[in-house]
C-alpha cells in the first residue's frame, strides 16, 4: 500500500493494490490502521480522474515536438509530431505534400527533405549507406538533405525546420499522385 499526505484537506491518500484506486482516510484512521480500503472508499471517496487527465494531456504535449515544413513556395506549416514518428508519416497525417512513393521502405528518394538548420542536422543519426544511395537519386540534393522516412522525432529535434524540394524524381507515370495509406 502506497501512502501520501494531503495536508491541505487533512486526508491521507492511500493507493490500495487490491482495488487499484486511490482512497482517502483521515489522519486518525491512517494512524489507527483499522479501516479496510473498501470501508474508507465508502466514507471518503476520492477521484483523481481530472488530475490524471490533465497529467496525461501534459505528457502527450511533452511527448510531441514542433516541426515546421516549408513548401516549395515558401509557405510554412507548423505541426506537432509525436516522439518516435517519422517526418514522412507526420507529413502524411497533416496533409503536407511529401510524396513517399515507397511508403518509407527506403526504396526511393521521393520523401527527400532539407534540414534548414545545421544544429538540428547534427543531432540526427548519421544516414545509413542505403539512405545515402537513395539520396544520390534525389532532386536538388544539398549538404543537409535527408529522407523524411529516416528522420525520426526525438525531443532534441524540437523546433526542426524542413524544406521540401521543388520537385521529386519518381519513376511513376506523369501526373500520378500517390495517396498516403
Amino acid at each position: 500500500m502506497f501512502r501520501s499526505k494531503l495536508a491541505q484537506v487533512g486526508f491521507w491518500m492511500v493507493k490500495d493494490s487490491k482495488i487499484g484506486r486511490f482512497i482517502s482516510e483521515t489522519r486518525t484512521e491512517y494512524l489507527r490502521g483499522s479501516s479496510s480500503p473498501l470501508q474508507l472508499l465508502k466514507k471518503h471517496p476520492f477521484s483523481t480522474t481530472a488530475a490524471d487527465k490533465a497529467h496525461e494531456e501534459a505528457n502527450q504535449e511533452r511527448e510531441k515536438i514542433s516541426v515546421t515544413f516549408v513548401d516549395k513556395d515558401g509557405e510554412e506549416k507548423v505541426i506537432k509530431v509525436p516522439i518516435g514518428m517519422s517526418m514522412l508519416e507526420a507529413a502524411h497525417e497533416n496533409d503536407i505534400e511529401l510524396e513517399g512513393a515507397c511508403e518509407g521502405s527506403l526504396a526511393c528518394s521521393t520523401c527527400h527533405v532539407i534540414v534548414m538548420d545545421m544544429e538540428h542536422y547534427n543531432k540526427l543519426e548519421d544516414p545509413t549507406d542505403e539512405e545515402n544511395d537513395m539520396l544520390d537519386l534525389a532532386f536538388g540534393l544539398t549538404e543537409t538533405s535527408r529522407l523524411g522516412c529516416q528522420v525520426i522525432a526525438k525531443p532534441e529535434l524540437d523546433g526542426l525546420r524542413l524544406a521540401l524540394p521543388a520537385a521529386t524524381r519518381n519513376f511513376a507515370v506523369d501526373g500520378y499522385v500517390p495517396k498516403p495509406h
